[in-house]
C-alpha cells in the first residue's frame, strides 16, 4: 500500500492551489498545487519524510501524520478515510477524541494568520499551531511527544513560556484534570485517552490526587488574561480567547493584544522575529 500511499498524497497536493491554504501563489512553479515542502510545512513534518512518504519509501506513517497530511491537503471525509485506510490504518471512529479539523475551520484559521493561534483537541493534544504561535510560545515542533499534551506540560512536563503564580497554576493543573476527566466519560472508547490517564497517574501524585477527590469543575472556556515571559521581547501581557468547535470540542486558542499598547508592539515584534527566524 505504501505506493498507493505515496501517490495519493501526491495527487492530490498537486491539486490543492496555494491560496487555498494561506500560502502565496507568486513566483514560477513547475508543477501545479503545492511544492512538497509547503505541505511539510502545512503537516509539521520534514520535506525529507515527506518526498519519501511519496516515494514509498517510508512505509508506516503514524495516524498523526496521516491526520496532519489530510488536513494539509484539506481532504473531504472520504478522502481522509481513504488516506488512513491506504497508510494501513482505520479512520478514526465516533468513540474516540476527534481531531479532525474540517476544511470550513481551516479556512478560519488561514484567514487568522497573522494571530497566534493553537488547536487542542478535547484530551488537550496539540493538534496543529501557526507560525505566529510558535514565535510567540516557542518551536511546538520541537515539544517531545509528552509535552505536546496540555495536561502533561503543566502537570508533570516543562510548562510554557505564560507567567503563572503558584496558586495560578494550581487553579490551571485542578482545572485542566476536571476538563480531562470530562473528556475521559465523553469518549469512554478512546484507548489514548485512558493510557494518558494511567500514565499521569503513575508520574504525578498530584494528579493521582485530583483524580481520585471529588470531582471539580472543568477549565473556564473564553477569555482569559495571561502574561507571557518572551526571551526577546519581554514580557507581554495578552488576552487568550478559546473557541470550542461544535460536534468535535476542538478548542481554538487566539492570543491578541489591546490596539495601540506596548503589548501590542511587543507582540507585533515577538511575531516578526519568530516568523524570521523560522523562515531562515
Amino acid at each position: 500500500m505504501s505506493s498507493e500511499f505515496g501517490a495519493a498524497v501526491r495527487g492530490w497536493r498537486e491539486r490543492v492551489a496555494p491560496e487555498a491554504v494561506g500560502l502565496p501563489a507568486g513566483g514560477r512553479r513547475r508543477a501545479p498545487g503545492l511544492r512538497r515542502e509547503e505541505l511539510a510545512g502545512l503537516a509539521g513534518i520534514s520535506m525529507d519524510y515527506l518526498t519519501r512518504l511519496e516515494q514509498g519509501r517510508a512505509t508506516t506513517p503514524s495516524a498523526q501524520v496521516v491526520e496532519a497530511l489530510a488536513r494539509g491537503l484539506r481532504l473531504s471525509d472520504p478522502e481522509r478515510d481513504l488516506l488512513h485506510e491506504l497508510a494501513g490504518l482505520s479512520a478514526p471512529g465516533p468513540g474516540v477524541v476527534p481531531t479532525r479539523i474540517t476544511p470550513g475551520v481551516m479556512r478560519l484559521l488561514d484567514r487568522l494568520a497573522g494571530v497566534p493561534l493553537v488547536v487542542y483537541d478535547a484530551a488537550w493534544n496539540l493538534v496543529v499551531a501557526n507560525a505566529p504561535y510558535d514565535a510567540l510560545m516557542g518551536a511546538t515542533t520541537e515539544l517531545s511527544a509528552d509535552d505536546r499534551n496540555g495536561v502533561w506540560r503543566n502537570v508533570v512536563g516543562g510548562g510554557s513560556r505564560a507567567v503563572l503564580t503558584a496558586d495560578e497554576h494550581n487553579a490551571q493543573v485542578v482545572g485542566l484534570v476536571a476538563d480531562l476527566r470530562t473528556t475521559a466519560a465523553r469518549y469512554p472508547a478512546d484507548a489514548g485517552v485512558r493510557r494518558l490517564v494511567a500514565r499521569l497517574r503513575a508520574a504525578s501524585p498530584r494528579f493521582a490526587e485530583l483524580w481520585e477527590a471529588p470531582p471539580a469543575p472543568p477549565a473556564t472556556e473564553g477569555s482569559r488574561h495571561k502574561v507571557v515571559d518572551h526571551p526577546t521581547v519581554g514580557r507581554v501581557a495578552l488576552e487568550c480567547d478559546t473557541l470550542v468547535v461544535a460536534g468535535s470540542n476542538l478548542r481554538i486558542m487566539a492570543y491578541t493584544a489591546e490596539p495601540g499598547t506596548q503589548d501590542a508592539e511587543r507582540l507585533q515584534l515577538a511575531i516578526v522575529l519568530g516568523t524570521q527566524s523560522l523562515v531562515g
